[in-house]
C-alpha cells in the first residue's frame, strides 16, 4: 500500500512503525472473513481492512472524527486477522498506534473519560479491585439475577505448593486474576511443584500494563512495565528459568515489553531479556517431562476455549489441547474456535452490546457438544464465559492439578 504520512508522524518511531505496517497491507480482504465485529455488523469500517484505511487517513492528515474513534473502539484487538493475513500485517500494533493518535485528537465525552479512568485506577490495582470485588460478592444475593451472573463467586485458593528444589520460575500474580481467580496460580504452583519446580512471585510486581496500554494510557503502561522489570530482575539474576504466565492476556503484553520499551535507553535491554524469557504456562509445560502427572480420572469431557491472546496474539495453538488429552481428558468439538468470546479486557464493559452477542455465539459453540466443563487460559475469558455459561468454567491448569 502506498502511503504519504504527514511530516509530524513520518519522523517519529511510532509513525515509522505505522508506515511500515501499512505498506505491508495489500487490501486483499482475507481478514474480514475472520473478524468477529465485521461478522456481526457487516460494515467494512468495522473490519480490519476498513480500520487500516481509517488509520492511514488519519496519518495522512484527513479529518479525525468521533466516527473514526467509534470504529477503532469497536475493534476487540483479538488479532484473528493477523493469523489470517497472508502478508503478515501487524494489525494489533497498528490499531494501538491509531487509537492513541485518535484519542489525542478527539476528546471523549465526560462519561467515557470517567469510566475509562475508573477502569484504569481500579482494575489495574489488585488491592483496590479486590476490595470492590469483595463488596460485590457480599451484596450478590441481594442483586437481580442478571447482575449476580456478572459477579464471580469468591475463590479461596489453597496454599501455594513448594517443591524445595533448586529449579524455579517467576510467576505474575497480576491484578484481576489475583483477586478473582487466585486458584489459577495455586494450581500452577501445584503442578510445577510435582515436577520439582517452584513458582515464585515478586511481591512488588503487579498489573502487566495491558489495561493501560489498550486504553491509550501509554505513559501509565510503561510505568507498570518498568516496575515489573525492577521486581523481577533480582530473580532473573538468581537463575530463574523463565517467566511463566497463566493469564494469556498478560503473557501477550509481557512478550512485547522489549518492543514497548525499545526507545527507553535505561530499560530496553532488560525489557528485551524479560520478553525473551516469557512463556505461557502451556508452552513451559509442553517442554517438561509430564510422566509424573499420572491422571487419576479420565474421560471427563472438556470444551476448551482458546483465548485470542493465546492463539492469535502469542500464536500458541494446540498445546493446551495436547496436554489435556495426554492427562486423560476428552476434548469436545468447538466450532469456530478462532472467534473471540467478547471479553477482550475492558471490551465487555465499554462495548457491552457487541460483547454479549459474541458471548452468546461462543457459548453456543462451547456447550453444543455436551461438555462436563469449559476450560480456558485467561482470567478475562473465564469471568466473561462464567457470566452466561450453563457449565462450570475453569482455567485449564486447574484441571491438570486435579489429576
Amino acid at each position: 500500500m502506498r502511503t504519504e504520512l504527514l511530516e509530524q508522524y513520518r519522523n517519529t518511531p511510532q509513525g515509522q512503525e505505522a508506515d511500515s505496517i501499512l505498506r505491508n497491507c495489500v487490501h486483499c480482504g482475507f481478514c474480514t472473513a475472520t473478524c468477529p465485529t465485521y461478522q456481526l455488523l457487516g460494515d467494512e469500517l468495522d473490519g480490519p481492512r476498513g480500520r487500516i484505511y481509517l488509520i492511514k487517513q488519519v496519518l495522512e492528515g484527513q479529518a479525525v472524527t468521533a466516527k473514526t474513534q467509534l470504529h477503532l473502539d469497536r475493534c476487540l484487538t483479538c488479532r484473528s486477522c493477523e493469523t489470517t493475513c497472508p502478508s503478515g500485517v501487524q494489525y494489533g500494533r497498528l490499531v494501538d498506534i491509531g487509537r492513541e493518535i485518535v484519542d489525542h485528537a478527539v476528546p471523549r465525552p465526560l462519561h467515557q473519560r470517567a469510566l475509562r479512568l475508573a477502569l484504569r485506577k481500579l482494575i489495574a490495582h489488585p488491592k483496590r479491585f479486590a476490595f470492590l470485588l469483595r463488596a460485590g460478592q457480599a451484596l450478590r444475593p441481594l442483586l437481580p439475577r442478571a447482575l449476580q451472573k456478572k459477579i464471580p463467586a469468591r475463590q479461596t485458593a489453597a496454599p501455594r505448593s513448594v517443591s524445595g528444589a533448586m529449579r524455579f520460575v517467576i510467576a505474575l500474580d497480576g491484578c484481576a486474576q489475583a483477586a478473582a481467580t487466585p486458584n489459577t496460580n495455586a494450581a500452577a504452583a501445584k503442578v510445577l511443584a510435582q515436577l520439582g519446580i517452584d513458582f515464585v512471585s515478586a511481591p512488588q510486581a503487579g498489573c502487566c500494563g495491558a489495561l493501560s496500554h489498550h486504553l491509550s494510557a501509554e505513559d501509565e503502561a510503561r510505568s507498570f512495565i518498568r516496575r515489573n522489570i525492577d521486581a523481577w530482575w533480582p530473580l532473573v539474576e538468581k537463575g530463574a528459568e523463565a517467566i511463566v504466565i497463566t493469564a494469556s492476556g498478560c503473557g501477550v503484553v509481557v512478550k512485547e515489553y522489549g518492543h514497548l520499551l525499545a526507545n527507553d535507553s535505561a530499560y530496553r535491554s532488560k525489557a528485551a531479556a524479560i520478553s525473551a524469557m516469557t512463556v505461557d504456562i502451556a508452552e513451559y509445560l509442553d517442554k517438561q517431562d509430564l510422566a509424573s502427572l499420572t491422571p487419576h480420572r479420565t474421560g471427563q469431557r472438556v470444551a476448551f476455549h482458546a483465548p485470542c491472546t493465546l492463539q492469535h496474539g502469542q500464536q500458541v495453538t494446540g498445546v493446551v489441547e495436547r496436554i489435556l488429552t495426554k492427562a486423560g481428558y476428552t476434548l469436545t468439538r468447538v466450532p469456530d474456535g478462532h472467534l473471540c468470546c467478547g471479553s477482550a479486557g475492558t471490551y465487555s464493559i465499554l462495548q457491552s452490546a457487541l460483547s454479549r452477542q459474541l458471548l452468546q455465539r461462543k457459548l453456543a459453540a462451547l456447550e453444543g457438544d455436551r461438555p462436563d466443563v469449559i476450560a480456558t487460559a485467561n482470567v478475562g475469558c473465564q469471568l466473561h464465559l462464567t457470566s452466561g455459561a450453563n457449565h462450570p468454567v475453569r482455567h485449564w491448569i486447574e484441571l491438570l492439578a486435579d489429576t
